[in-house]
């Protein structure tokens, strides 16, 4: 269930972020979701990547601040009320979300829902409760 985020910090520099997509591009790499947060100082690319393991080397490599990050995808329908569902799932039993970021899914009526939580295994336990979709790792990468 555990999916694998990779994060990049970037400083807050021209063509800093064009540089790291073009490094993933060349090795074949593609990018299913993204978000970008930014300070003053540098700005946060979070990723998830259809290859994580080889993203996470070949940024590592080019010089670039790198981290892996296990997160959630969830399956949730793209209609009014389904995030706030699975928020309040989490909220039920006081699990801190850190943040979130969504991406609709082609051809389907449904978002997924990427998820880092402070406790990733109880999140598991209660999404899967509620009936709610988890989406494997695998499946999440070929999107």
């Amino acid at each position: 269930m555990k999916a694998k985020q990779i994060s990049v910090f970037l400083e807050n520099k021209w063509g800093r972020l064009a540089e790291a997509t073009k490094i993933l591009g060349d090795n074949d790499i593609n990018i299913r979701a993204l978000s970008v947060a930014d300070t003053a100082d540098y700005g946060v690319l979070r990723m998830i990547i259809n290859r994580p393991d080889k993203a996470y080397e070949v940024l590592k490599n080019s010089g670039f601040t790198v981290t892996e990050t296990n997160v959630l995808g969830i399956e949730i329908p793209d209609e009014p009320g389904g995030l706030a569902r699975v928020l309040e799932e989490l909220k039920k039993e006081s699990l801190n979300v850190e943040y979130v970021y969504c991406f609709l899914e082609k051809g389907h009526e449904s978002a997924i829902l990427i998820l880092r939580v402070d406790n990733t295994d109880k999140a598991i336990k209660i999404l899967q409760s509620a009936g709610i979709r988890l989406i494997e790792a695998k499946e999440l990468y070929l999107l």
